[in-house]
């Protein structure tokens, strides 16, 4: 099982009208940190698409719980528990920095690609980089 801690802060270009996180906001969140869990683990995005492959998402998933609001600290909690073959899974709980709220929780489904978006298996160095963690 692969599992990374983002943290970042909301701004004033995070939140809506009512003064909490615009829910799309959300979906940012998880893409960034997906990005730093995937670098942490020797998968920069930019070398797979170097490499030829794409990961595109082709479903997410989001269960609000609770709003973050303007200044809060939040951590974002992202976990592959499965090894992917043709689909990687990443699951999220977003929750406010040093007491366990949970904001909430959601996924990312991702397809690999080549360059042209046709679906292929997953590709080897991608393979044995995960491997090495399950």
């Amino acid at each position: 099982m692969i599992q990374h801690i983002y943290q970042t802060k909301i701004y004033y270009k995070d939140i809506d009208q009512m003064g909490i996180v615009y829910y799309s906001r959300y979906f940012e969140f998880f893409e960034e940190s997906r990005t730093e869990m995937l670098a942490d683990i020797g998968l920069k995005y930019s070398e797979i698409e170097l490499q030829g492959y794409m990961m595109p998402v082709i479903e997410a998933h989001a269960e609000y719980k609770k709003g973050a609001s303007f200044e809060d600290e939040i951590i974002i909690r992202s976990q592959v528990t499965e090894m992917p073959k043709t689909r990687l899974t990443v699951r999220y709980e977003i929750q406010l920095k040093n007491k366990y709220e949970l904001l909430l929780k959601g996924y990312t489904i991702h397809v690999f690609t080549n360059k042209k978006g046709r679906p292929i298996k997953i590709p080897k160095y991608i393979f044995e980089i995960f491997n090495s963690y399950f």
